[in-house]
């Protein structure tokens, strides 16, 4: 086969690419395929700069059954991901979500629970005094309770990218540095991407995996996607008391979340509708003082005396449609897969997701039928509806 043409191209190396890329040569190692990465540090990649979580508390069936799949996988994840005697280890952590209630998402969070729990999600209701009792810190005046996910958790995200894309690399996935600008349409058909350079790449399989970057190369193909990059911010705090145990990923109706981390840490953060959209990688300490502080000793009134340590920001691919993934093929450009639009829970949802477009691809059966996410709800104007979106 000619040095620049490939069987697949997948333009983006995050997690999405490289879970794609592993799946893609698991399923048929006969494959050239290659990885086309805008940012080869990964300096601002989502993946990289995302808080690691997993949590099965969703409302939509498929996002539910999505993350129980990766938590099967994280069971044997060492032995599935080793490359030759090396065994990446992830860090993953099972300190669990709590979703706070108060009266008005009652009714919704027992409909949702009873869907995770139908499903085999470990999660409970817990009441106020339950809550108190297990963490002290936290003000339950005003929640009528809580759901906890036991095997809800984080994870390192970098370990987890290095990992698949190590593991695809070993199976013969090439890794290219370079900005995928157009994809080259002839009929209905795409038959390959260029890039800045200038040098064009052919295949007849181009899968979009670029997360906040993927509008572009869409686009570019006359293709619209309601994706758009949005800057979130997360802060890094040291409390001026002791933390009696590890917190789990505390979500407060509002959407403000927090949890402990290693050293007697505190993580903070919370998404706005109006957050900044576009490639701004700038964090904001007046965004925690001036907002998060206030909410944070309304949650926990102990933590009115600390101290920011850093902070950073990332981007989502936000799906403004309904925040959930798009995954299949264009319906309109025949070899076109999208795999993005993930709105901030997408390093959990990458194993499922990987494997399902790569068996589009391959025409096999899906192991898990995830058609719900196909992008011509896109083009019908029919948003999906899930209410655990963060």
């Amino acid at each position: 086969m000619a040095k620049n043409k490939y069987d697949v191209l997948i333009v983006g190396g995050g997690i999405m690419g490289c879970s794609l890329a592993y799946q893609l040569l698991r399923l048929d190692p006969g494959l050239r395929i290659a990885v086309v990465e805008r940012d080869p540090t990964y300096e601002h990649a989502s993946t990289a700069l995302s808080m690691g979580g997993i949590r099965v508390q969703f409302s939509l069936k498929e996002n539910i059954l999505v993350s129980l799949h990766t938590l099967d996988v994280l069971k044997h994840f060492p032995e599935e991901m080793a490359v030759g005697d090396s065994r990446p280890e992830v860090g993953f952590k099972r300190e669990g979500y709590l979703f706070l209630i108060d009266r008005a998402g009652e009714e919704a969070a027992r409909s949702s629970l009873d869907l995770q729990k139908k499903l085999g999600g470990r999660v409970d209701w817990w009441f106020p005094k339950e809550i108190k009792a297990r963490y002290p810190l936290i003000d339950v005046s005003a929640f009528v309770g809580g759901t906890f996910g036991h095997d809800d958790g984080y994870l390192d995200p970098h370990a987890f990218l290095m990992a698949y894309r190590s593991k695809a690399q070993s199976l013969g996935a090439q890794f290219l540095a370079g900005e995928a600008v157009s994809a080259r349409v002839e009929g209905h058909r795409t038959s390959g991407i260029k890039l800045a350079s200038g040098e064009f790449l052919a295949a007849p399989v181009v899968a979009n995996a670029a997360g906040a970057w993927s509008p572009g190369l869409a686009k570019a193909a006359g293709i619209y996607l309601p994706v758009e990059p949005v800057k979130r911010q997360v802060f890094i705090l040291k409390p001026a008391i002791s933390l009696q145990g590890p917190l789990p990923l505390v979500i407060c109706p509002s959407g403000f979340y927090l949890r402990s981390e290693t050293g007697g840490l505190l993580l903070v953060g919370r998404s706005f509708e109006n957050d900044q959209v576009g490639f701004d990688f700038a964090w904001d300490r007046r965004r925690f003082e001036d907002i998060l502080w206030p909410e944070l000793v309304r949650y926990a009134p102990k933590f009115d005396s600390l101290k920011i340590v850093r902070g950073w920001a990332g981007l989502y691919d936000v799906n403004r449609l309904d925040g959930n993934a798009i995954l299949g093929e264009w319906p309109e450009l025949k070899g076109l897969y999208i795999i993005c639009g993930f709105s901030g829970h997408g390093l959990q949802q990458a194993p499922a997701a990987g494997r399902y477009v790569a068996e589009l691809i391959l025409k096999k059966t899906p192991s898990l039928d995830l058609g719900i996410f196909s992008p011509r709800r896109i083009l019908e104007g029919k948003p999906l509806t899930e209410n655990g979106l963060v």
